[in-house]
């Protein structure tokens, strides 16, 4: 019988999915998407509220190696879905980053190369904020601008490192209803809000070459 595939998704509260709590985030959508096709891959979501990139490195090997299941394989994938909470700023809103665009940077070059030596990676971009609802917690500022930044920066680091990428902030906000995807919080996304991102990352066709289900997902990709 031939073993499933294993993809780890690594992250913050995005991945873990909260602001869903009827469908789980659109992790735990896909999770499931994948369970009900035959030979689906096994999905791991590892997703830590208010982590980082830094809190996130400091994770990896004690989380990922261990999701092999099978005579202690590693997994055959991993995603990254990291970045959003390093762009705010503390206290004010100028104040520091959570973490340096430019230590985020070299973060990312140091990092994606030790996940790829585990497996195959896949990246993902950043969701937009309600600027208008800040400060986050009654001390983050995040706005649009720092996250079109740091977006920009996990895709140089994803062209420099030869790593499927998938941008999300400005396609998000093409369409005029995005305000409605975000919690009254102003940061996460609602259950409306991970739909969109489940619907654009189960069609996406790097991830979909990953999971070999290009033949057969074709007639249901709707959301």
């Amino acid at each position: 019988m031939q073993v499933p595939k294993k993809l780890v998704v690594l992250g913050d509260s995005g991945v873990y999915g909260w602001g869903d709590p009827d469908q789980g985030g659109w992790c735990e959508r896909l999770r499931r998407h994948w369970m009900g096709l035959p030979q689906g891959p096994v999905l791991y979501g590892l997703g830590v509220r208010g982590d980082g990139l830094e809190r996130l490195a400091a994770r990896i090997e004690a989380e990922v190696t261990c999701r092999g299941e099978l005579r202690r394989q590693r997994p055959q994938g991993i995603m990254l879905s990291i970045g959003l909470n390093d762009t705010a700023r503390v206290g004010r809103p100028d104040g520091r980053h959570q973490l340096a665009p430019e230590a985020f940077l070299f973060g990312l070059q140091q990092l994606l190369p030790r996940l790829r030596a585990i497996a195959p990676v896949l990246v993902l971009g950043l969701t937009p904020v309600d600027e208008a609802a800040m400060p986050f917690a009654g001390m983050l500022w995040y706005d649009l601008a720092t996250i079109r930044r740091f977006e920009a920066l996990l895709e140089e680091a994803c062209m420099e490192a030869d790593l499927p990428f998938l941008p999300l902030l400005d396609d998000l906000l093409a369409d005029p209803a995005w305000l409605q995807w975000i919690c009254a919080d102003g940061l996460h996304l609602n259950g409306d809000g991970h739909g969109q991102i489940y619907a654009r990352v189960r069609q996406w066709p790097a991830l979909l070459q990953w999971a070999q289900l290009e033949l057969h997902t074709g007639v249901s990709l709707a959301i």
